[in-house]
């Protein structure tokens, strides 16, 4: 019994470390299976290298960052630009992506999904906003526009795709029942001050406050789904502040209606992805601490 008693301990000793061991790699994340799903700020739009020209999707996209630091067993990116709610579950026409959900398994242990922009959709505001301000320095044309009756119908577009994005989280858990959910937000694209950069970005000095509250908005919404449908919130507007479309090369994050450096108009360049993947990384770390 003497003899054994070491033998008993240094067993125990063992046991306790291997378990101490499997809680600490538990609480620092290791995933088997790894689906991106997504619009444009996902899919890293014409950021080289572009491995899906149809989807303008990038090799350097914030979801291949964090696979680059994750390492899991298995990483299928389906995101693409141009997505809204509805191409989880139906095939992209414009893209020819198939339902993006195709590639969510029961197996399926860290999905991250960055969608709801083109519900508003993004594309009319640029372009809705930059055409009415191209010769308005001053004044809020867009801003304007958008409350002219007397109810600020952007911001109603807005509050209206919460319910579409807390489906797709439903959908997701459905599909995915045992996976990590991380929603990912919007980056600062318009200046946090307030202050706007016409004529370089065409966006009167009223309008930018105005947008800069509708981004603000959309992440409000999109944390608030987050909190309700059992997913983790990426934000990615406040670590971008004072990186956005109006800073020089170098700084900004977001590019101008003329890119300065390889990436679409109006989207993340590849600091801005970097960015993006670092608070996908920190939004898992504080869920699981």
């Amino acid at each position: 019994m003497r003899r054994a008693l070491p033998s008993l301990a240094a067993i125990t000793l063992l046991t306790t470390a291997l378990t101490a061991g499997s809680a600490a790699a538990s609480r620092t994340g290791s995933y088997d299976s790894y689906v991106a799903l997504g619009d444009s700020y996902t899919s890293g739009t014409l950021i080289p290298n572009v491995i899906n020209l149809p989807c303008f999707r990038s090799d350097h996209n914030y979801p291949s960052l964090v696979t680059a630091k994750l390492a899991p067993r298995s990483f299928t990116d389906v995101s693409c630009g141009g997505a809204a709610t509805p191409d989880m579950t139906s095939s992209q026409l414009q893209s020819g992506n198939p339902p993006q959900f195709n590639a969510l398994k029961p197996d399926t242990d860290l999905v991250t999904v960055g969608i709801g922009g083109n519900d508003i959709p993004f594309g009319e505001i640029v372009n809705n906003c930059g055409a009415r301000g191209a010769f308005v320095p001053h004044g809020s044309p867009c801003k304007d526009f958008y409350t002219g009756g007397g109810k600020d119908e952007l911001a109603a577009k807005v509050r209206a795709v919460g319910p579409k994005v807390g489906k797709v989280l439903d959908g997701i858990r459905q599909r995915s029942p045992q996976a990590e959910i991380v929603l990912v937000g919007y980056p600062a694209v318009m200046p946090d001050s307030g202050a706007n950069c016409w004529p370089l970005i065409p966006i009167s000095d009223g309008d930018a406050p105005y947008l800069r509250d509708i981004t603000k908005l959309l992440n409000t919404v999109l944390a608030e789904q987050a909190a309700a449908h059992d997913a983790t919130f990426a934000d990615t507007y406040t670590s971008s502040i004072g990186h956005d479309i109006c800073q020089p090369p170098g700084i900004k994050w977001i590019e101008g209606i003329l890119p300065t450096s390889p990436a679409g108009p109006v989207h993340p360049n590849a600091a801005g992805t970097d960015d993006q993947a670092r608070q996908v990384l920190a939004a898992l770390t504080a869920a699981r601490s």
